[in-house]
């Protein structure tokens, strides 16, 4: 699990004002002030085999990403609880023309901070 993908999406969320990680559900994952999930880092999720990074997405994102870009993104199951619905999954396993572009990543990421931080946080982001 502790590979290139999950520095990489460290380097990413950790930069972002007011994250940090703990694992959640066995899984690393990234929180907004403690509490709130930004992401989450998958190392064969229930089995699948497969690399990949859970975000929040703002609406309309994970259908027009998951339907133009199947191989890459997709949509997560949603708990029972009906959390993870609106999120949008990142496969980060890809090779070739479908390769991992980290700076799409990091965008990706801060769409999600923006979804789910307080506007306090964002507004720190914002004048970085």
């Amino acid at each position: 699990m502790e590979g290139d993908e999950l520095d990489q999406v460290r380097r990413i969320a950790l930069a972002l004002p007011g994250v940090t990680e703990r694992i959640s559900h066995g899984e690393p994952c990234f929180f907004v002030q403690g509490k709130r999930p930004l992401c989450y880092f998958h190392d064969n999720h229930r089995g699948d085999g497969r690399i990949s990074l859970w975000c929040p997405a703002p609406p309309g994102v994970p259908a027009d990403l998951t339907a133009s870009e199947p191989d890459r993104f997709f949509r997560p199951t949603p708990s029972t609880s009906g959390v993870f619905a609106t999120w949008l999954g990142v496969y980060l396993d890809t090779d070739g023309d479908d390769r991992v572009d980290w700076d799409e990543i990091a965008g990706i990421v801060e769409d999600a901070f923006r979804t789910v931080a307080p506007k306090t946080i964002t507004d720190e982001l914002d004048h970085r």
